[in-house]
């Protein structure tokens, strides 16, 4: 199964109503918070309603296992760790990860023992292209396959 990263880039002013929602929905309220979801038709069509705002692509295990240790949290804003995984779900964060490549657990669905929302840092050297153009045109919106873990990578 595919996983999606979605990383909202720009901000909160002048958003249509619409597009609103559907961020919302998608629990990116804020700008630079990322998500985790498997590829579907549901967020598909949501990430097309989206795709002035934000950037996704396909995440590979390594990025996202770096992404869960650092900036994975607890509620109570505690730091996900491989004992907290232990703890909250009973499974070691290889198997976590296995089940969330495999789609057999999905990440927002695990609301009350863990954030499903990841807090990013802007990106270390900054966007090298525009924040309003598409990935395919020049800029930085959009869908960008596999090319998503470097941004990953800047950002955590």
């Amino acid at each position: 199964m595919v996983l999606y990263a979605i990383v909202r880039i720009r901000g909160t002013v002048d958003v249509p109503p619409d597009v609103e929602t559907t961020l919302r929905l998608l629990r990116l309220t804020r700008k630079y918070s990322a998500v985790i979801y498997p590829k579907n038709e549901t967020i598909d069509g949501m990430l097309q309603v989206v795709k002035d705002w934000v950037t996704w692509g396909e995440v590979d295990r390594e990025v996202l296992k770096e992404l869960l240790l650092k900036r994975g949290r607890l509620p109570g804003n505690r730091r996900l760790s491989e004992e907290g995984v232990k703890n909250v779900l009973g499974i070691t964060l290889d198997e976590l990860l296995d089940n969330l490549m495999e789609g057999k657990l999905l990440w927002h669905k695990l609301d009350g023992k863990v954030k499903p929302v990841f807090r990013l840092h802007p990106p270390k050297g900054g966007f090298k292209r525009s924040t309003k153009k598409p990935y395919k045109a020049g800029g930085e919106l959009g869908y960008r396959g596999s090319e998503i873990n470097a941004l990953l990578k800047k950002m955590i």
